[in-house]
């Protein structure tokens, strides 16, 4: 049993950075010169929404925002607060404004969480800089957070961390001596801090939680010396069946697999690539984007109904979550592999973007312009264009800029793919 030298309270909690300085990782938005570190290094904030996947720093930025801001700083989860709630903020706010001229700082945990009435009671309070709004999510916010909101808010987006920062987080919790394991003799390689770091999929949480419970399951009194080893940090994680290496390479290789396998048709394969991402800990909405990506790419108009099963698949990833969606993620990914194949929209897209590259100062026909005021009807937008509905048979109307006439993006595409499905006959009937 652990001795009562190691404190109860969460190793996670006790070391969330309290500073910029003691902040690991998200240099594309906190570095130095960048414009988030900017703004909160001159208290001159205005309301935005972190997104990014769990334990990447979200809810930790929020609290160095408390520490270095003169506003009063309040908290709010989306899980379990509503309408009341904000009410009452709103209330000590605008007496906070008016007593002390001070403004107030409005976090917002999970705020995808709040519903779109919950969202719109905030929005007028927002739009008059009553309060200020931190809001932690994540989901897209496109999706989740309503539009006015939204235009309100600059969006900063979080990546998974790197191991190289996670392994730094390792390292300053195991020299801190004051809230750390820095008063314990702790040996672990570094060989074994990376693959924690790269078994704890870029959150945080998770490899110092891992940390924590392989130290306490090892640990007897404070004068022996903890060693710990890869298959206690495998043991702490749960995740004894997982290989993803400490360079994140094994990732790919199975999402590559998955692909590869639907794409030759093979469900067996296709499924058991499929379980071992899912078991071995991956996003279940990652997978359903790549195979929504799949439907479209590598099976297209061979069969249209691909793309919706693939989008149930991610709905119900969206609506239910891991473990459930399991079956789900399943179905769309056998489907996928039993369909026919086709890449005719991938390549006929292809041939399309790069001739949008290329001949982007061309401009729209002026008869497919659109032509809302009188002096844009008076100078030939729009005339001439011939309304499809109302006429009978063939419409004859160019629909492309002239230096583009007559090209035919599907042809060489069609041709290839037909060409396949021709000789893929002829193998079936020797």
């Amino acid at each position: 049993m652990v001795q009562q030298q190691v404190k109860t309270q969460p190793l996670a909690d006790k070391m969330r950075p309290r500073s910029l300085g003691e902040f690991f990782g998200q240099e594309e938005i906190i570095g130095k010169g960048k414009i988030l570190r900017k703004l909160i290094e001159q208290d001159d904030l205005s309301s935005l929404v972190f997104w990014g996947p769990p334990g990447v720093g979200k809810t930790t930025l929020a609290n160095i925002i408390a520490k270095q801001t003169n506003s009063h700083f309040t908290v709010l989860s989306g899980v379990n607060s509503g309408k009341a709630d904000l009410r009452k903020v709103v209330l000590e706010a605008e007496e906070r404004l008016n007593n002390e001229n001070k403004k107030t700082i409005l976090f917002i945990d999970e705020i995808h969480r709040w519903n779109k009435a919950q969202q719109d009671a905030l929005l007028p309070y927002v739009e008059k800089g009553k309060l200020i709004l931190i809001g932690a999510t994540t989901e897209n916010p496109s999706f989740e957070i309503i539009r006015a909101l939204l235009s309100r808010s600059r969006v900063f987006i979080l990546k998974s961390l790197e191991v190289k920062d996670i392994v730094k987080i390792i390292d300053s919790i195991l020299n801190d001596k004051d809230r750390g394991l820095g008063n314990y003799k702790i040996e672990i390689s570094d060989e074994v801090k990376e693959l924690l770091a790269g078994l704890s999929g870029g959150d945080a949480r998770s490899a110092i939680n891992g940390l924590e419970l392989a130290f306490k399951s090892k640990f007897r009194s404070q004068k022996s010396k903890v060693l710990l080893t890869a298959d206690d940090i495998k043991e702490a994680l749960q995740r004894t069946h997982l290989v993803f290496d400490k360079r994140g390479e094994e990732f790919y290789n199975l999402i590559s697999a998955l692909h590869k396998s639907m794409r030759g048709s093979d469900a067996n394969a296709s499924l058991y690539w499929l379980a071992r991402m899912l078991e071995g800990g991956s996003d279940p909405l990652y997978i359903a984007r790549r195979v929504l990506r799949f439907a479209s790419e590598d099976i297209g108009m061979a069969n249209s109904e691909a793309m919706i099963q693939a989008n149930a698949a991610y709905d119900a990833c969206h609506k239910i979550g891991y473990p459930e969606c399991s079956v789900h993620l399943a179905q769309a990914v056998v489907y996928c592999a039993k369909s026919k194949k086709s890449n005719v929209l991938y390549r006929a897209y292809e041939e399309a973007a790069m001739d949008a590259r290329k001949t982007s100062e061309l401009g729209v026909p002026i008869h497919l312009r659109n032509a809302p005021t009188k002096f844009m009807k008076n100078i030939g937008y729009g005339k001439n264009y011939k309304y499809n509905p109302d006429i009978d048979g063939e419409v004859k109307q160019d629909y492309l800029p002239e230096q583009l006439k007559n090209k035919d993006y599907f042809k060489k595409a069609l041709t290839r793919w037909l060409e396949y499905m021709g000789a893929q006959k002829d193998k079936k009937k020797k």
